[in-house]
């Protein structure tokens, strides 16, 4: 991808998307960080000297719009990258409709929306959307079922998405990371009942260099989906 590239990225506060920003920040890219709100928006800021934030709740895809029309959306975007995800664990036995609710808000009907306003940029640019699934978006497993349906759904987004686009110059990556080391996973041992050892997991930057690999790829070729699993 040709220096000086935007790239608009959700999800850059922390874990996979903090060390793919990281990544593109220190090559000389400019950045459009999504924050859920202004003191976030200040610390991407902070973080990430000379990056442009946008403020909108994923959590709340409903007000994106509305959100965005009072702020400057980038011209130019180059890359679209949906890194954002929320998890919470339960038996569908267990699961309440507001569980359900906010992990397809976040992790799938968010990505949704975002996509639907950069469109234009992106056929522009030829540029590309990149969604950060998970392992869980290609099987589910028991007490996985809110998290893994709104990643299931991320998946069908993607693949509509790319057969739509294709024709447009837009390509369009899945990448299916399994356990990463990252808050998020913290949490996730603290809902199953298990120690955590960040050391068993993949470390963001070996995921962060996948993503990035799939962005470089020259244009004649397109990742399309992407599995990376711990090592370990």
């Amino acid at each position: 991808m040709a220096p000086m590239a935007t790239h608009v990225i959700s999800g850059a506060g922390s874990g996979i998307g903090a060390a793919v920003a990281r990544r593109l920040h220190a090559r000389g890219d400019d950045l459009v960080l999504l924050a859920r709100d202004a003191g976030r928006a200040k610390d991407l800021a902070a973080a990430l000297p000379g990056a442009r934030t946008l403020v909108g709740d994923l959590a709340d895809p409903d007000r994106l719009s509305w959100a965005f029309s009072h702020q400057a959306l980038p011209d130019r975007v180059d890359s679209l990258l949906h890194i954002a995800g929320v998890v919470d664990l339960g038996a569908v036995g267990d699961l309440t409709p507001k569980t359900w609710r906010h992990q397809l808000n976040v992790n799938l009907l968010a990505p949704a929306e975002l996509t639907r306003h950069f469109l234009p940029q992106l056929r522009v640019a030829q540029g590309h959307v990149v969604f950060v699934n998970s392992g869980a978006g290609l099987r589910a497993h028991a007490d996985w079922s809110a998290y893994a349906a709104s990643k299931h759904g991320l998946k069908a987004l993607a693949d509509a998405l790319r057969d739509e686009e294709h024709g447009n110059g837009v390509r369009v990556t899945s990448v299916y990371p399994g356990r990463t080391a990252s808050a998020m996973q913290a949490k996730v041992h603290q809902q199953e009942g298990k120690s955590y050892d960040p050391d068993r997991w993949m470390d963001p930057e070996s995921v962060a260099t996948t993503v990035l690999t799939a962005l470089d790829l020259p244009r004649d070729a397109e990742v399309t989906d992407l599995t990376v699993r711990p090592g370990r």
